[in-house]
């Protein structure tokens, strides 16, 4: 059974910094893209950031030169390096991938999220 676990959310002042990770077990062959999602109270839940398995990256323009996405393909594992963070960054991060896991075939799985606060 192939498990996506995030850690590394928290409570944060605004403009500071914080790094999310979300490791990949299980019988694990091969993963595609990685992604973070999030979801804030009240709204749908939005792409964050995506890394293909060449290491091609895309970001929500509300991010974009603040976070950085980066995987470790040897650790299964994918990075969200969050940086000059706002209030409105505020929500459950969730951490998605597309794998290949015997005996089944691709598919995407979710993780169950992190929360991230920013307040001050």
């Amino acid at each position: 059974q192939v498990q996506l676990v995030e850690s590394g959310g928290a409570l944060v002042q605004p403009g500071g910094s914080l790094r999310l990770s979300c490791a990949a077990s299980g019988s694990i062959i091969s993963i595609n893209a990685m992604a973070w999602y999030r979801q804030a109270p009240g709204k749908e839940r939005e792409l964050v950031a995506r890394i293909t398995s060449g290491g091609s990256t895309n970001y929500a323009d509300s991010v974009k030169g603040r976070f950085t996405i980066s995987r470790d393909n040897a650790k299964n594992t994918v990075y969200l390096q969050m940086n000059s963070l706002k209030p409105e960054d505020t929500a459950v991060y969730y951490c998605r991938a597309g794998i290949l896991a015997s005996p089944y075939p691709w598919r995407d799985y979710w993780g169950r999220g992190t929360q991230v606060t920013v307040s001050s």
